[in-house]
């Protein structure tokens, strides 16, 4: 029960912090990378919020999810995509930013996204969407979740360059580099089973047995 409620409680930790992350990058009107930049570039354009838009644009990875990740993992991402799309609506309302730079709204919501979904890799769980598919790719090719996130978050960049100015991308070009640079240097990737087998371990038990026909 300890074991269980430390994750669940790194879970909670790791979904405010990409929450807080994104409310910085919102704040000085920055992109946010993955379906949450997705979400951020429809939320321009229909009257839904940010978070009703998160929540609904994650739906369809989930197939991928059920199919190739597993039940637990899916049921957990499905969690954290609701609480993290709560928290986002949660902390537009109860905070203001106005005097921020941009440059340092880039550089904390980054950082902070890229913490927490530390946190939520390492307790098998995602945030849905591109994290969904960046895990899996590292799990079925051995490719980097983070080298994926940053790749997508160049895509997501490329389409909000019709309805950002060209300063605010750049400067959710730095956030991104930021959250990817986070992940790069602490997330490790599961290492893969070695099955190959113990020479010591044989060796000692022919050691064993070549002494016991000496005694004998």
């Amino acid at each position: 029960m300890k074991k269980i409620a430390f994750q669940w409680y790194a879970i909670l930790e790791g979904c405010f912090l990409v929450a807080l992350g994104i409310f910085f990058l919102q704040s000085s009107e920055l992109l946010v990378g993955g379906t949450a930049g997705v979400s951020a570039l429809l939320n321009r354009h229909f009257e839904l919020t940010f978070g009703t838009w998160f929540f609904i644009v994650n739906l369809p990875f989930f197939y991928l999810a059920i199919k190739q990740m597993g039940r637990t993992f899916t049921v957990r991402s499905f969690f954290c995509i609701g609480l993290v799309s709560l928290l986002s609506d949660a902390l537009t309302l109860l905070i203001v930013l106005d005097t921020i730079p941009t440059w340092l709204a880039a550089f904390i919501g980054g950082g902070l996204i890229g913490i927490g979904l530390l946190l939520l890799f390492r307790h098998n769980t995602s945030l849905g969407g591109v994290n969904i598919l960046a895990l899996y790719l590292e799990k079925r090719f051995n490719i980097h979740s983070g080298k994926v996130i940053l790749a997508l978050d160049c895509v997501v960049l490329a389409a909000a360059l019709h309805s950002y100015p060209i300063e605010k991308v750049a400067y959710s070009l730095v956030g991104f580099i930021v959250l990817s640079s986070v992940l790069g240097r602490y997330h490790k990737k599961a290492p893969v089973e070695q099955h190959s087998p113990q020479p010591e371990r044989g060796r000692s038990k022919f050691s064993r047995l070549k002494w016991s026909f000496k005694k004998s």
